[in-house]
């Protein structure tokens, strides 16, 4: 007998809820940045998957997202003792790493999904203890605080390059721990002290360095006033040099002037001795003689002048001159 058309619609639709179901529970997405791994009865498959919508067994296959883009793993509450005995605690420690795609199955198959857990979370803890079991406590929170998340990346590379080639550490940022509240009064009031040598300090420099500046503004001004006073004695002796030279000049242009002159006096003595000599003749001096003794009116001789007295007028004389003249001729 044939099943009812109701029946045969029900089963159909049961049928593809049942697939519909099946398919939610079988169709999984990985987002961008992560990788699929998968496991079947506990056991991790070889296979894996990038990006995207898969689809696998359901209630039989499981998977986990694996991230292979930077994150940050948060170590929290780090407790740490010093080698004093100081119980000291990090706050929260930061490390910032990387996996690569490839290497994500062998580090997943050795350390599980939660990697992190075993190769960051418990090495921050070892690597941090082990730096304060061999400090102070003013080391570690004065002294080698800037330090301790450099040594703390160098510690984690290393163990990683050997345990698990692939995920590297690209960062560590670690906060201030926390002391116990009388040792941090004491460090605040430390640093307070030093802070109030510290301005003692910067403020000595400041009046020093305005002392250096006072220093050298006066340096500076009388290396001015010694510069103006130096150029004004070279002006001066420049001046003076300028007089002696002119002087110089003027005097050997008075002294060329004056031997021009005192040549040009003996040259006209010269000349004129040389016409004297031409001229002063006996004739000539005769004649002079007689010319002065016309021009005077009277003449007297002898040692008892009353008793001689001569009167020659001017034509006798010249009259005694020609005579004179003509016997001159005569004899020559």
């Amino acid at each position: 007998m044939p099943a009812p058309a109701g029946q045969g619609i029900g089963l159909i639709g049961l049928s593809v809820a049942a697939v519909a179901a099946l398919m939610t529970f079988a169709l999984h997405k990985i987002e961008e940045g992560h990788v699929g791994v998968y496991y079947r009865g506990g056991a991790l498959l070889t296979s894996t998957s990038g990006p995207g919508y898969h689809i696998m067994v359901p209630f039989i296959t499981t998977f986990r997202s694996v991230q292979t883009t930077l994150q940050t793993d948060e170590v929290k509450n780090v407790p740490c003792g010093t080698s004093g005995g100081v119980m000291i605690y990090f706050d929260r420690i930061e490390v910032v790493n990387i996996l690569s795609a490839s290497s994500a199955y062998d580090i997943v198959k050795n350390y599980t999904a939660d990697y992190d857990k075993t190769l960051i979370y418990n090495k921050i803890h070892h690597e941090l203890n082990q730096f304060c079991s061999v400090h102070n406590l003013q080391e570690v929170y004065i002294n080698l605080f800037d330090q301790i998340d450099e040594n703390l990346k160098t510690a984690l590379q290393n163990d990683l390059n050997e345990l698990a080639p692939g995920l590297y550490v690209q960062a560590v940022r670690v906060t201030k721990p926390k002391i116990p509240e009388q040792i941090r009064q004491n460090y605040e009031a430390m640093e307070a002290e030093k802070t109030k040598l510290l301005i003692t300090a910067e403020r000595q420099k400041v009046v020093e360095k305005e002392g250096e500046t006072d220093r050298k503004r006066a340096i500076i001004e009388a290396e001015k006033v010694a510069s103006v006073a130096r150029i004004l004695w070279e002006q001066k002796i420049m001046e003076k040099e300028s007089e002696k030279k002119m002087a110089f000049i003027e005097d050997q242009t008075h002294l060329g002037k004056e031997k021009a002159k005192a040549d040009a006096e003996y040259y006209k003595a010269q000349k004129q001795a040389e016409s004297f000599k031409l001229l002063l003749t006996p004739e000539y001096l005769e004649f002079k003689k007689y010319e002065a003794l016309s021009a005077n009116s009277k003449i007297y001789y002898g040692n008892s002048i009353p008793n001689m007295f001569v009167d020659f007028s001017s034509e006798g004389l010249t009259e005694k001159f020609k005579d004179s003249q003509e016997a001159n001729k005569k004899k020559l």
